[in-house]
């Protein structure tokens, strides 16, 4: 199993607009993906937003910027937010990237747990799933493809058109990130892509029947078992001691959820929901390193088995010293006890 960590980029400041600030951020998240590289972690990822609060609009060129400063570590999307964007761009970005970085580069394609991307790119949020499919497919064949001719409703046809650059690997790496929706783990299914399901809340186990439908059709659509991994990413944070990682964690979690929550209609985040949701079989990986790898190694079987499992834990204002350590740990504990028990 892979065990890596996710990023969304966020600001060290309460004044976001603070340019020198947000540059310090930067470097202290580079430094966050060259420790992950460093300790043996398998993947790094940054996600997308366009929001105040986050610096990565733009994560192919954060993932570039890391690639000459690390050696091992795979880089990748954490989701693109593929139907706000063109497949074409996408494309030539991530292949760079991967050129770059000596084939270390992947896509993790999904649709984003934020709409802010759908107006300021001017497309419609009541075309969410026809802009997702049809993107998806074009970006397919690009990937398989150099020349590629294609017709679709949202972007001027191709034809006979040549996508250039092209990537070192051969076929650049496409995961489908996925939530919730059963439409989304059958599409990834019988395209034989790569899924990575974001479980920021609930019980993990759950999740197993989409799974299920996953592999199934998966299978129908004749795609070997090989093709068809699972990859899970979840809000963790490990610390020597299960009570210091709560203590850590909870205030900045318990802020920026109950934020975010005025905005979705979700109730205010309790110390009480929150131990709840970060116990046995809870989605939260809040703990010290022998717990969570045991969890991470629960969820794993609950779900039939999982390819990769990625911490996101930079949106509980945790400090860069305490992510820098946290690295460390997961690298030096948490994925070794996996490797050797799964």
């Amino acid at each position: 199993m892979q065990i890596g960590i996710d990023s969304f980029a966020a600001t060290e400041t309460t004044n976001t607009l603070n340019g020198k600030q947000n540059a310090i951020s930067i470097q202290k998240l580079l430094e966050r993906i060259r420790r992950a590289d460093e300790v043996g972690l398998d993947v790094f990822g940054v996600g997308e937003h366009h929001r105040e609060e986050f610096l990565d609009s733009a994560p192919h060129v954060i993932l570039s910027a890391a690639a000459p400063q690390t050696k091992n570590i795979i880089l990748t999307s954490a989701v693109t937010v593929l139907s706000a964007a063109d497949p074409v761009r996408v494309f030539q970005n991530y292949a760079t990237l991967d050129l770059i970085s000596n084939g270390r580069a992947e896509i993790v394609a999904g649709r984003g747990s934020f709409t802010e991307a759908f107006e300021l790119f001017g497309y419609k949020m009541e075309q969410y799933d026809e802009l997702f499919e049809e993107k998806l497919e074009l970006l397919i064949e690009i990937q398989k493809n150099e020349k590629v001719t294609w017709r679709g409703n949202h972007r001027p046809t191709l034809n006979n058109q040549y996508i250039y650059p092209r990537p070192l690997q051969d076929p650049l790496p496409i995961w489908v990130g996925v939530g919730g929706t059963p439409q989304s783990f059958l599409r990834a299914g019988n395209l034989g892509l790569p899924l990575m399901i974001a479980v920021i809340g609930g019980e993990t186990h759950r999740f197993k029947p989409l799974v299920d439908m996953y592999r199934e059709a998966g299978r129908r659509a004749g795609h070997s078992a090989e093709k068809l991994k699972v990859g899970l990413h979840s809000l963790g944070y490990v610390a020597e001691t299960s009570e210091q990682a709560v203590e850590d964690y909870f205030p900045g979690y318990a802020k920026t959820f109950t934020r975010i929550g005025k905005e979705r209609g979700w109730p205010p985040v309790t110390l009480e929901r929150f131990k709840a949701q970060n116990g046995p079989t809870g989605a939260l990986m809040i703990g010290n390193p022998e717990e969570i790898a045991k969890k991470i190694l629960a969820h794993s079987r609950a779900l039939g088995g999982i390819s990769r499992f990625t911490f996101q834990m930079d949106n509980a204002e945790l400090s860069h010293r305490q992510l820098l350590k946290a690295i460390k740990t997961i690298g030096e504990k948490v994925a070794p006890y996996v490797r050797d028990n799964e």
